[in-house]
């Protein structure tokens, strides 16, 4: 989850670390460092004051002991260790000539620092990524060169890392190295870099490459040496990255998330460009898997986790109906240690915006171990599951910098739907031309998404009436079930009010026991499959004295009289009504976020890509 960055030969190397670190924050921000090679040696600063972090360094900079070279930096999301200056990366070694960055977690830590302490070393901190710079010293110590004790230690832990290191005897060197948590390096002619992600490093690297598991690289100013886990040469796979700056700023917007709300009719439109053959064929973007296999696949499985998990949701519905494919969707992180029933026969669909969510990579990877084929629905290019996937299918939605998933939901919704019709499609289940219809009834989500977003002012105005409400239910059904559990869940992790979502058919099954008079109660109540049984649902939470504000078709006035307010959105299939149905949702939660005060962009507790277990 952590944020890493790294620079080597450039004249301004405290800007590149801190507008990196600044890109970064969306992986966490519980504290910041930054490691410098000055003429004295390692300088290293850090702060530990969540999302002020980044500020105390900018400051601190201005104390820095004369002409900076090579640096890392580091911004933190706490698993090993409370946020505080002493846990905070990067973390040197005894000697004070070693300084490590490092993302993912050390499994065996304990045993490594118990064996580390009993042989002199004195660790400080309580996190587990304090080990990797003695593992370092330790080596250095027995005469190897640093990208050979980083070697060694990649090989003495044990877990998931992304880590750089740098030694005050050779300035100019930053080595890295990564198993399953995922780092990128990059060249100018005269610039080398590291980096966790793509955003930190666009519009200053020329080249991008992906460090594959095992690999550890040598990064100097506009050279990179790879060395694979043989401890030979390696070729690194050059990343292909149709990202521009632009993209990842505020664009005049007050934050990330309101431009990324704001993007949802492009990234719609841009995940579906392209899809319809002349032929009424769906194309995907990579494809291994024959057509002959696919049409043998007697099951599929949906892991995710998050809104991507919600996403996969409305998938089980549009595969089941379209394609006749029994469909299961599991948590990623719950997935592999239930003993799945997997063959050749079985499809695993993994779904993850950065492509590296390591609950999501893991359980695609178990599925590959049972010869299951794997398809990856994601957002990043040559990300880690795009490349061990069998056939892949890209979100085009663009950098999505905010914590809270935006557009890149309703960018999933739509592939996965698409992806649904793909199959259906090679199935014989749906004709061409049942298939091109739904596919130009598609192409007029782009439309509908910017009709409802220009609704906004409603939903803050309605926001507002309920800006002191303590606790909202969210319900739908069928389809508006997995809305409902979405439009909870960004009321959560943005808001931090106390919000649940539930399929209305169930609230009598015991969650009813919570309503009291004045309850907020948000529903799902467009016209889909099962809108008589919703309304049903809606009278009985009305009966105990909730308030209820329905989300509802535009000139539905049946449903909209029910409510004690209505969120309007445009009509379209039932089956593509998620797409829509959530962006008052999305607003509502942002809105509900701003009037308390919080930073949309940086919820607490929370990060971006989660890439520890």
């Amino acid at each position: 989850m952590c944020g890493i960055i790294g620079v080597t030969g450039s004249p301004d190397s405290i800007t590149v670390l801190l507008d990196g670190l600044a890109r970064l924050e969306y992986r966490g921000y519980d504290s910041a460092g930054v490691a410098l090679q000055v003429p004295s040696g390692l300088w290293i600063e850090r702060s530990a004051r969540g999302t002020e972090s980044l500020s105390d360094l900018v400051a601190a900079l201005d104390r820095a002991p004369g002409p900076c070279g090579a640096g890392i930096g580091h911004t933190r999301w706490a698993t090993h260790g409370r946020p505080s200056e002493v846990n905070a990366h990067p973390h040197r070694d005894c000697t004070g000539t070693v300084a490590v960055v490092h993302n993912g977690i050390i499994e065996n830590h304990f045993e490594l620092a118990a064996e580390l302490s009993a042989s002199g070393h004195e660790l400080v901190s309580d996190t587990d990524s304090e080990v990797l710079a003695h593992l370092i010293e330790a080596s250095l110590a027995d005469g190897k060169a640093l990208v050979d004790a980083v070697r060694a230690c990649v090989r003495s832990v044990r877990g998931s890392l992304a880590m750089v290191a740098v030694h005050s005897a050779d300035p100019a060197l930053l080595v890295a190295a990564r198993r399953v948590s995922p780092l990128i390096v990059a060249t100018t002619d005269r610039i080398g870099f590291v980096a966790s992600d793509v955003p930190a490093l666009l519009g200053r690297a020329d080249v991008m490459y992906v460090l594959e598991d095992g690999q550890v690289a040598e990064v100097r100013p506009g050279e990179i040496r790879v060395v694979g886990a043989d401890g030979e040469i390696s070729v690194p796979v050059e990343l292909k990255v149709d990202w521009d700056l632009t993209a990842a700023q505020k664009g005049g917007f007050d934050n990330f998330m309101l431009k990324e709300i704001h993007e949802q009719p492009a990234a719609v439109a841009d995940t579906l460009m392209g899809r319809l053959s002349p032929g009424g064929t769906v194309l995907l973007d990579e494809m291994r898997i024959d057509d002959d296999e696919l049409r043998e696949v007697e099951k599929v499985f949906i892991v995710a986790c998050g809104s991507s998990y919600h996403a996969g949701l409305v998938a089980k519905y549009a595969m089941e109906h379209w394609a006749r494919m029994a469909v299961e969707i599991d948590i990623a992180s719950e997935f592999r240690y239930r003993d799945p029933i997997l063959d050749s026969r079985t499809l695993v669909v993994g779904v993850s915006q950065s492509g590296e969510t390591l609950d999501t990579l893991q359980a695609i990877r178990y599925a590959r171990r049972w010869n299951a084929k794997v398809l990856v629905v994601t957002n990043v290019v040559d990300s880690s599951m795009a490349r061990e996937a069998d056939g892949v299918f890209y979100t085009r939605a663009g950098p999505e910098i905010g914590v809270a998933a935006t557009k890149t939901f309703l960018a999933q919704l739509v592939a996965l739907e698409t992806l649904s019709l793909y199959l259906a499609g090679l199935r014989g289940t749906l004709y061409p031309a049942e298939i091109s219809d739904l596919l130009d009834s598609m192409q007029e989500l782009p439309a509908k998404v910017a009709s409802a977003l220009g609704r906004s002012e409603e939903v803050f105005n309605l926001a507002a009436a309920y800006a002191a409400s303590a606790e909202f239910f969210f319900i739908g059904r069928h389809v508006g079930y997995p809305v409902a559990l979405e439009g909870a869940l960004k009321l959560k992790e943005i808001s931090y009010l106390h919000a649940e979502g539930y399929p209305a058919g169930e609230l009598k099954h015991g969650p009813i026991a919570l309503l009291e008079e004045g309850s907020i109660v948000v529903g799902i109540a467009t016209r889909t499959r099962l809108w008589e049984k919703m309304m049903a649902n809606v009278a009985e939470v009305r009966a105990r004295g909730a308030v209820v504000v329905l989300v509802a078709n535009e000139g539905d006035e049946e449903t909209g009289s029910v409510g004690d307010a209505t969120l309007w959105v445009p009509s379209t299939h039932p089956l593509f009504a998620p797409v829509l149905d959530v962006i008052p949702l999305q607003l509502f939660a942002y809105a509900l976020a701003r009037a308390r005060g919080n930073d949309v962009d940086r919820p607490r507790n929370l990060a971006k890509t989660v890439t520890v277990e």
